[in-house]
């Protein structure tokens, strides 16, 4: 994963097996890792906001506030609350097709 990051990209494809589904005696631990990639009905989800508009950020000057504004499309900090709903999103059945 260093060399991926190092070089500004990367995949990454879990590998599961047929033991993650049904154990063995001796695999517990095998069977385990497995069972996280094929287990019944479990979405993984990553939420990357920007710069999220919170307390520490307010003691910045207005310079710094500007600039991190300026990395944003839409003009301005996001909203913590923008970041629950969508988190509340994946959370939810509504959800279950949407895994990244």
């Amino acid at each position: 994963m260093l060399a991926m990051i190092a070089n500004g990209n990367g995949a990454i494809v879990n590998m599961a097996s047929a033991q993650g589904r049904v154990g063995s005696i001796n695999g517990v631990g095998y069977t385990a890792t497995k069972h996280v990639v094929v287990g019944k009905g479990v979405r993984v989800n990553a939420v990357v906001p920007g710069n999220i508009d919170t307390p520490r950020l307010t003691g910045l000057d207005e310079e710094m506030s500007a600039g991190l504004v300026a990395l944003h499309p839409i003009g301005r900090l996001g909203k913590a609350e923008e970041v629950a709903s969508l988190v509340l999103f994946l959370l939810a059945d509504r959800a279950s097709f949407t895994a990244c």
